[in-house]
């Protein structure tokens, strides 16, 4: 869906207008952000739970914050590091209900939420690598290329899958979950991120991932009658002070 939006659109075709230094980066951002963050995800959720994949996307932003200072050179304001610091504080207290270790009956699962934890990481890298390359006219371009690579990289592991004897089982639920991941989660996420990230620091946009474990939290509520917790209702809270204070942190 994004290749012929990236050449239809205003951007540049999406060979154009990278040096080789930065086609490598857009590679890795296809081959570790998108590849291998799936597949650590999706093989830390068959082990694990959604839940707890829904609450460890905290170590995404808490990733980027702690790295896009030393490997991007940004800096934040006093204000912005404070929102920052509440932010991963209140997706932590979210997430305390799921770690392993901290509730007996997650601590059989620790091996998937071992790999939802490099998952994360993976994911960061993302982020960190596209900082490097992302320009306001060419979000498009490079989310769609990224992607391609990740899908050159990915087909293997399906590949060997499938001659495990894994095979996918077309029912209606599947068909529409995997459109979903498709056109929304992929293409439409990953696109809209990029655009952002084009505009904003990675370190200070990292906040904002913390919204991500509150909201799964709510929707394991709403959608499978999972109880709110104490945890939940004052991480929520922290999760949007903290977003207040870095939207606010500069003019």
């Amino acid at each position: 869906m994004l290749v012929p939006l990236a050449r239809r659109g205003a951007t540049a075709p999406i060979p154009r207008g990278l040096t080789p230094g930065q086609g490598a980066r857009v590679f890795w951002m296809g081959a570790l952000g998108f590849a291998a963050a799936f597949a650590l995800s999706h093989w830390g959720i068959a082990r694990s739970s959604a839940t707890n994949a829904a609450l460890l996307i905290v170590v995404e932003p808490l990733t980027l914050v702690v790295l896009g200072p030393l490997l991007l050179g940004e800096r934040l304001t006093r204000r912005e590091a404070a929102g920052a610091a509440l932010a991963v504080a209140g997706a932590v207290l979210v997430v305390l209900n799921g770690v392993p270790g901290v509730t007996l009956e997650i601590l059989p699962r620790w091996r998937g939420d071992a790999l939802l934890i490099l998952s994360g990481i993976a994911y960061a890298s993302y982020s960190l690598l596209g900082r490097t390359v992302l320009t306001d006219t060419n979000a498009t371009a490079i989310t769609a290329r990224s992607i391609v690579w990740g899908m050159l990289v990915t087909a293997p592991l399906a590949a060997l899958e499938w001659a495990a004897g894994a095979r996918p089982v077309v029912t209606p639920s599947a068909v529409a979950g995997t459109l979903y991941l498709a056109l929304v989660i992929s293409a439409g996420a990953y696109l809209v991120w990029n655009w952002a990230l084009a505009r904003v620091e990675a370190s200070r946009a990292a906040p904002f991932l913390t919204v991500q474990p509150v909201v799964g939290a709510l929707l394991g509520a709403v959608v499978l009658g999972e109880a709110v917790t104490r945890f939940t209702a004052l991480g929520g809270v922290l999760v949007v002070l903290g977003l207040w204070m870095t939207v606010t942190g500069r003019r």
